[in-house]
């Protein structure tokens, strides 16, 4: 009997200290909104509806609950002590910007959390959890215990699942989990394609980039094996320097594929045409099957627009009636 299997979308939901600190060099929406006025429950809503329309729509959905904040363990590791009071007092006179990454709600990102590859892919026929490292940002890196701890909760036996350490917290691991990693299939029973965007080689030290690349090809690399994932349904493809350098710090932000359909701009990867060909022929050798590829082209549609509308960082989901649909984001500008 054929397995049955179903994607289960886990949103993350906003906590009470989100706020706009700026904290995220290359982000471009967070650079423009420093020290603008948050609404922590009306973005807790906001999230909440989006999830309760994906349930509306027939879909399974779940969410992740947000993290501790502040988070005094880190202002006490960096040497300020005393109780809770006197430890958010002090780091918010000696060390403003301790405070503001302490604070941060950056898990509500759920595709940071975590790669995850489905029993059908995996060796060993279980589901597999490796939750990002997020090394390269202080406020995310403080995510990553937690978040370990969550999932290790919610998918709790380890006959069906396999969590394993986060990588080490090191420039040549860093990993920033889901935003860059996409799989592709016929259905979600079946093995896939399980495609990883990396911005960078550990080894290269060439410096050819505006924004700090936050994932490498070793990270990548590294969580495949640990899933224990089949080489000759994996690939690794480069990020396009010219998408990271126009604001996209994740492929997320360039990208979004599901099930047999990927959508993506003309400059999401280094040599797209090349790239696009090969998960043609791959995904016709190993899924039996046609994969549709949406190129949004540079004349339609430029980097910088695809940036600061979030586009591609929408959820791509394939509804009851089977047709594919874009669950896109909506912002009102005054």
């Amino acid at each position: 009997m054929t397995a049955r299997a179903w994607e289960v979308n886990f949103d993350g939901l906003v906590g009470p200290t989100h706020n706009y600190a700026g904290l995220s060099y290359g982000n471009i929406a967070s650079q423009e909104h420093k020290l603008t006025i948050s609404q922590p429950k009306a973005a807790a809503l906001q999230g909440l509806a989006k999830m309760k329309l994906l349930a509306d729509l027939g879909l399974k959905q779940a969410v992740l609950p947000p993290q501790e904040r502040p988070d005094l363990s880190l202002l006490r590791r960096a040497g300020i002590a005393g109780p809770d009071a006197d430890v958010l007092q002090q780091a918010r006179h000696k060390a403003p910007q301790l405070l503001a990454a302490c604070a941060s709600a950056s898990s509500m990102w759920a595709a940071n959390a975590a790669t995850v590859s489905p029993s059908a892919d995996t060796a060993d026929r279980r589901v597999h959890f490796t939750a990002a490292n997020l090394a390269n940002e202080l406020h995310r890196s403080i995510e990553t215990a937690a978040t370990t701890a969550i999932l290790s909760r919610i998918f709790a036996d380890p006959t069906s699942f396999a969590h394993h350490d986060p990588l080490p917290a090191a420039a040549p691991l860093r990993d920033e989990g889901a935003a860059n990693h996409t799989r592709l299939c016929d259905r979600y029973n079946e093995p896939a394609l399980e495609l990883f965007v990396y911005g960078v080689k550990a080894a290269d030290t060439t410096p050819h980039h505006r924004y700090p690349t936050r994932h490498t090809f070793e990270a990548s690399a590294a969580v495949a094996r640990l899933h224990r994932l089949d080489p000759g349904r994996t690939i690794f493809i480069q990020q396009h320097p010219d998408a990271i350098d126009a604001g996209a710090f994740h492929n997320d932000v360039v990208a979004v594929g599901n099930l047999d359909v990927l959508f993506y701009h003309e400059q999401a990867f280094t040599d797209s045409p090349a790239v696009i060909d090969q998960l043609r022929r791959e995904f016709a050798r190993t899924c039996g099957q046609e994969l549709t590829t949406i190129e949004a082209r540079a004349d339609q549609l430029s980097l910088t627009e695809a940036v600061e509308s979030y586009l591609f960082n929408s959820q791509m989901v394939r509804l009851p009636d089977q047709t594919t649909t874009l669950i896109c984001p909506n912002e009102c500008r005054r």
